[in-house]
Formats: structure tokens, sequence, C-alpha cells
């Protein structure tokens, strides 16, 4: 009975089986490698490679740094689209660890995301700014947002901080910038 417990504590504690991933991956990969030789299409990846994925990235998202995102889903989405993108990739002669190197493509998928997100609300929030003539749109969504500053207001309706607004912001002048370049011609 204490055996089992102690089981199932460590597959709690350990919710992919990395040698089992490793296995699973190594039998992927050859298949992936007679495909080519026949000239047939990629084999889609193995339903508990799949699995892995899903687990990774849900796993992932629950984390201190991501979980409080609205878009959560989409994220765990691009994580698991980059995991079937890449798979072939894995090299199991120069890692043995797969959990580990699927962990950081979905890791890297989850912060273009936040990125993406961040670029269109601040392009929102810069729509409504242009397009408030008198002041009264910001200041009216602020107070329905029950926000008390301005800098609550940005984080509660666009998820953006005024940082995240002024590197935008630098950003977009370095843009015009070097769009007023002159074009050399030779």
């Amino acid at each position: 009975m204490a055996d089992d417990i102690e089981k199932d504590l460590k597959s709690l504690k350990h919710y992919v089986d990395n040698a089992k991933f490793l296995e699973a991956m190594i039998e992927w990969k050859d298949e992936l490698k007679k495909a080519e030789k026949k000239g047939k299409k990629k084999p889609p990846v193995s339903d508990y490679i799949a699995t892995c994925f899903i687990k990774i990235a849900e796993h992932l998202a629950q984390r201190p740094n991501f979980i409080n995102y609205p878009f959560k889903e989409d994220m765990i989405g691009d994580g698991i689209e980059n995991c079937i993108s890449y798979a072939h990739n894995f090299n199991p002669e120069k890692s043995e660890n797969p959990f580990s190197y699927f962990t950081q493509i979905i890791y890297y998928a989850f912060l273009r995301r936040i990125e993406r997100e961040k670029k269109q609300s601040y392009i929102k929030y810069k729509c409504i700014q242009m397009n408030d003539v008198d002041g009264k749109s910001l200041e009216w969504l602020k107070q329905n947002q029950g926000s008390s500053t301005f800098s609550e207001f940005l984080q509660n309706t666009f998820f953006l901080s005024e940082n995240d607004i002024e590197k935008m912001e630098k950003k977009e002048k370095l843009k015009k910038k070097r769009g007023k370049k002159p074009k050399n011609k030779s």
C-alpha cells in the first residue's frame, strides 16, 4: 500500500516520464527517417508524444509568470504548435532530455505570444488615445474599470504597464527615424 502511494506521488511530481518520452521520440525519429528515404510525407507524432506536448504546455502555463494572462489558451496552442513543427529537430544523440528541449520551445512560444498580445493592446490603447479628443474616453474607461491610478487602468484594461508603453513608443520613434533616412543612390 505504501509503495502504491509513493508511486502515485512520483507520477504526480513528474507528469511526463522523460525516459518513456525519449523512447517515443527515438521511435518517431526512426519512422521519420524511413519515410524520408521512401519519399513519403512526414509521419505525425504519436499520441503519447502529443500528450506530452500538451501536458508540458498546460503545466508551464500554470507557473506564476504565465498564469494570469487572459490569452493563456492561445499561449498553450502556440506552444503545442511549435513543438509539432520543430519535433523533427530534436536529436536524441545530442540530448537525452526531450522534456527540457520541448519545455524551452514552449517557453519561448509563450514569450512570443505575450509580445504579440502586448503589441495589439498597445495599438488598441493608441487608437483610443488618438480618438479621445477631449480626454473623456480614457477617463470614463478608467473609472468604469474601477482603477484608481492610470497604471492600474493600463494593467486592468490593456494588460500593459507604463514601462511597456514607453518601450513601444521608443520602438515607434526608431521606426520613424529609420524611415526618414535618405536613401543613397549610387
